[in-house]
């Protein structure tokens, strides 16, 4: 049986451990509050899964940066979906804002996902 974040996804998501991620919770007036350094499970160009040290509360809105081989990108915005506990910490699951959020649209993390989607997509082949 399929979970509802499984139901959800519009696209499969690809195996990212490798990917060095950092989730930082946005404070009032966009001012990011303590970053945390969080291990990637899955991702696509839409959302993720992370495995974070410490539960993260749904609609928490995040900025993420990434860091791998061929890869930098930087406050990419994002909102968690879910967080449960899972293995050490919580599995927090994340839905990029700029595929929700119409104002907040920006070509250039599209691409810039869409390219972190496709190296990992290549991985998993």
């Amino acid at each position: 049986m399929m979970s509802d974040s499984a139901d959800r996804r519009i696209k499969d998501r690809y195996p990212a451990q490798c990917l060095k991620v950092q989730l930082q919770e946005r404070g009032f007036f966009g001012r990011g509050k303590n970053s945390t350094a969080v291990t990637c499970l899955d991702l696509n160009r839409y959302g993720m899964a992370v495995l974070c040290p410490r539960p993260v509360e749904v609609g928490a809105r995040l900025y993420m940066d990434f860091d791998g081989k061929y890869i930098r990108e930087s406050r990419v915005a994002a909102q968690v979906i879910s967080c449960q506990p899972f293995q050490t910490g919580f599995r927090v699951s994340i839905q990029f804002s700029y595929c929700f959020e119409k104002k907040g649209y920006s070509r250039a993390v599209d691409n810039a996902l869409s390219r972190i989607e496709g190296l990992y997509s290549r991985y998993a082949s």
